[in-house]
């Protein structure tokens, strides 16, 4: 892939996914004062020294620019053109991640691997996906095209094509445009894990409660018999 044109569709990336860059001078906006679109520049370059197998270079660059945008991209993550990184900080991406064309990650979103295990151990995202604020995608699998992932959300098992997912761990809420459970989410829009648990804690202790009475009555007799 030619470093010059994926720049250009990286340039163009932040017009299309973020609507406080459409103004006059939005070019010099997005030039100057993205770090998310610095952080895919410097990346290109990294990745392009990485392949030449220049030893330390690439990654005393790489974290220059992390100390700069904070953003970390390992320099042997391969990434498609039109990428889209809003905000940027927090960001990481790991040395064996492959991400598709036309991918957006959002503050605070990490791809990266399990255990230390080498070889293949990030994630692959296809085309088109859009990872939400927060969310982790972790180990050596698979997230397919046009995939949403929920802000806040941890991925670790493989998601096929034109799905959204959310929760901890992940589970697909639609499929293909339909809707998978009752819930309708957008990235930015998940179920509270504080409520889901209270209502959880209280539901256990009124079944305690009755295993308590039973076990009472049990014991005494007389008090499960009317007078």
């Amino acid at each position: 892939m030619n470093p010059f044109y994926s720049i250009y569709r990286d340039f163009k990336a932040c017009f299309e996914r973020d609507p406080a860059a459409r103004t006059p001078l939005g070019f010099l906006e997005v030039i100057f004062l993205y770090p998310g679109f610095h952080a895919a520049i410097a990346h290109r370059i990294n990745h392009f020294l990485y392949r030449l197998r220049i030893p330390f270079v690439p990654r005393l660059l790489s974290q220059l620019v992390r100390f700069f945008t904070g953003v970390e991209i390992h320099p042997g993550a391969t990434i498609g053109p039109g990428l889209f990184i809003d905000h940027g900080m927090g960001v990481v991406i790991g040395e064996t991640s492959i991400v598709g064309a036309n991918v957006t990650l959002y503050q605070g979103v990490t791809l990266g691997g399990t255990g230390t295990q080498r070889g293949k151990r990030h994630p692959t995202l296809g085309d088109n996906v859009v990872v939400g604020a927060g969310a982790k995608v972790l180990g050596n699998i698979r997230l397919g095209n046009n995939v949403k992932v929920g802000a806040g959300s941890v991925v670790v098992h493989p998601v096929p094509d034109h799905c959204t997912v959310v929760g901890v761990p992940a589970e697909i809420v639609r499929k293909e445009g339909r809707r998978i459970s009752p819930i309708d989410l957008d990235h930015g829009d998940l179920p509270d894990p504080v409520k889901a648990l209270k209502n959880r804690i209280r539901f256990l202790q009124k079944e305690i409660e009755s295993l308590e009475d039973h076990i009472k009555n049990q014991q005494d007799p007389k008090k499960s018999t009317p007078s």
